[in-house]
């Protein structure tokens, strides 16, 4: 009989898995639409490229500062779990 901690934690792993998985298409998504809308703004001259470029920059840092505090909280995902990777795979195709 497989004990109760160890269904918990395959269950916690996938799930935590499907989460994450949804997020990164979520976040991917997102990141096309932006991309869609500041190529028809240039497009149509509302913006420039150098604009966009500045703003590309400035978004660079930050999301450096960012990735330094978030590595901290990657650590406690059970990435190396066939659970996780289950749940990634399938948030990442349904989600």
């Amino acid at each position: 009989m497989i004990p109760t901690t160890d269904v918990l934690s395959l269950v916690i792993a996938f799930v935590l898995g499907l989460l994450v998985g949804i997020l990164i298409k979520k976040i991917f998504q997102i990141g096309i639409i932006i991309l869609t809308i500041i190529i028809i703004l240039i497009a149509i001259g509302v913006i420039s490229p150098s604009t966009v470029e500045h703003g590309l920059i400035t978004l660079g840092q930050q999301a450096s500062k960012a990735e330094s505090e978030v590595s901290s909280y990657i650590r406690l995902l059970p990435y190396n779990s066939i659970a996780f990777i289950i749940g990634l795979v399938i948030g990442l195709i349904k989600g």
